[in-house]
């Protein structure tokens, strides 16, 4: 993109003394053309470049200019978004009047691609094709496949529809297939669904998001030695479930924070239709505060909780919360935290964990776009608790409950930064307390994913 300017004869009055002020500068948008639309519609346009007409000084112009094309290029319509500034020309120019210009080139009718997922210590290869601003506002229609090194893989189909307003609405449609395997609990799953999506913002950073699904899921036994309580929930499920989501996040970076909050809780109610029925609450916690300018501290916190809707409905597998691995609380299998059946978690319908973490830039100091810009040295102390606990009306007695029987470990390592949302971690763990029938992990624990405690 480049941005040209020229100024009017009024703004050259610069003396060596003086300095010129641009909010002093008069200035009125006469005219604004946007060159290069094609399949973009003109209303659309006309709606996000209109408020440049209400500048008043060149200083506003400028920002406006600015701020303008940054939302043309949020439209989903345009690959690259130029601007240029120059005076106003014709018989009806004014000696402040200015016009703008805006080049704009479309995305292509058609786009695809190969890439690399990565998540839950598990690649995936995602061969993917969609169809950008495919009715002219900035809808997507968009078609994935892929395929994980640990014999996961599905398929989804996405039309993604932008409302282009001033909470940001999006509304998507999607359906999916998706092939997954716990070996840690002994089972195999395969869902089909549809899934209906609202997302708005309430305020600025806090985003809403209201969705329903319905999936079909088969649960099949992994192996002859899948134990008996994963072998009599196999079989085909029917789950209908509306869901809230909320989320805020003013963090600097989602992988390596300086500072800055991330707060999500997700609300769930199964069973309307099918023979899936609970009500589910989970929320998530982190917050990241700079000691100096290179050491940040961070403390996390998640935790759930879910209740079966009623006798008729039912609670699988699938369903449950689990607890333990490199990703949650370091220092335990994989799943390795709660409930356990020959060596096979079974999930539980209560947990919370929490993890104090010190980062440091060590060895490497960063800022010069080497090793220590993605690379970062890592203390931390974690500890959780899953089950199925039984909650009365007495808090106390309910935080003791909680308390009771919890897990601890520690341990420091390495993390090296993959991209903007990604990271591998290298840590030597060891657990400090343990419960009986935890599979525990003493030593290094390797991980790949997007989201740690």
């Amino acid at each position: 993109m480049q941005t040209a300017e020229r100024n009017s004869p009024e703004t050259t009055a610069e003396t060596a003394d003086v300095p010129l002020q641009l909010s002093n500068i008069k200035a009125l948008v006469e005219k604004i053309n946007v060159e290069g639309l094609g399949r973009t519609k003109d209303d659309l346009v006309i709606k996000t470049i209109k408020e440049l007409f209400e500048a008043k000084d060149f200083q506003q112009v400028v920002l406006k200019s600015q701020e303008v094309r940054t939302k043309l290029e949020k439209l989903g319509c345009f690959k690259n978004v130029g601007v240029f500034i120059d005076t106003s020309k014709g018989q009806d120019a004014t000696s402040s009047g200015l016009e703008i210009t805006f080049t704009v080139k479309e995305l292509k009718r058609v786009l695809g691609g190969i890439n690399t997922l990565v998540g839950n210590n598990e690649g995936s290869l995602v061969i993917g094709s969609n169809l950008p601003n495919t009715f002219g506002r900035g809808e997507k229609l968009q078609v994935e496949y892929t395929y994980g090194t640990k014999q996961s893989k599905g398929f989804n189909g996405m039309f993604v529809k932008p409302l282009h307003n001033k909470a940001n609405s999006i509304l998507t449609s999607s359906f999916y297939q998706q092939n997954s395997e716990w070996p840690s609990s002994g089972y195999h799953l395969c869902e089909q669904g549809i899934s209906l999506d609202a997302s708005f913002d309430s305020v600025p950073l806090l985003r809403h998001s209201v969705q329903w699904e319905g999936v079909w899921r088969e649960l099949s036994c992994q192996s002859r030695t899948t134990t008996f309580p994963v072998r009599e929930q196999a079989g085909h499920s029917l789950k209908s479930a509306l869901r809230h989501v909320i989320h805020y996040d003013n963090r600097d970076s989602a992988v390596f924070s300086n500072r800055g909050t991330l707060f999500r809780m997700v609300q769930e109610l199964a069973g309307l239709g099918g023979d899936v029925g609970f009500v589910k609450h989970e929320l998530t916690y982190q917050l990241n505060v700079p000691i100096t300018n290179d050491v940040v501290l961070q403390g996390s916190f998640q935790g759930g909780f879910m209740k079966r809707l009623n006798d008729e409905k039912m609670i699988y597998i699938c369903d449950r919360f689990f607890l333990g691995g490199p990703h949650t609380v370091r220092g335990f299998e994989q799943r390795g935290i709660g409930p356990q059946s020959d060596n096979q978690a079974l999930g539980a319908q209560t947990y919370w964990a929490a993890g104090l973490h010190l980062f440091t830039p060590l060895p490497f100091k960063p800022g010069h776009g080497g090793l220590g810009d993605i690379l970062r040295t890592h203390f931390f102390v974690n500890a959780g608790n899953i089950d199925n606990f039984n909650f009365g009306d007495n808090i106390k007695e309910s935080a003791r409950i909680l308390t009771d029987r919890y897990r601890l470990s520690y341990g420091m390592g390495l993390m090296l930064r993959l991209g903007t949302v990604a990271r591998i971690e290298l840590n030597y763990c060891v657990p400090l307390k343990c419960q009986r029938g935890d599979r525990t992990h003493h030593g290094v624990q390797v991980a790949v994913g997007v989201q740690f405690l």
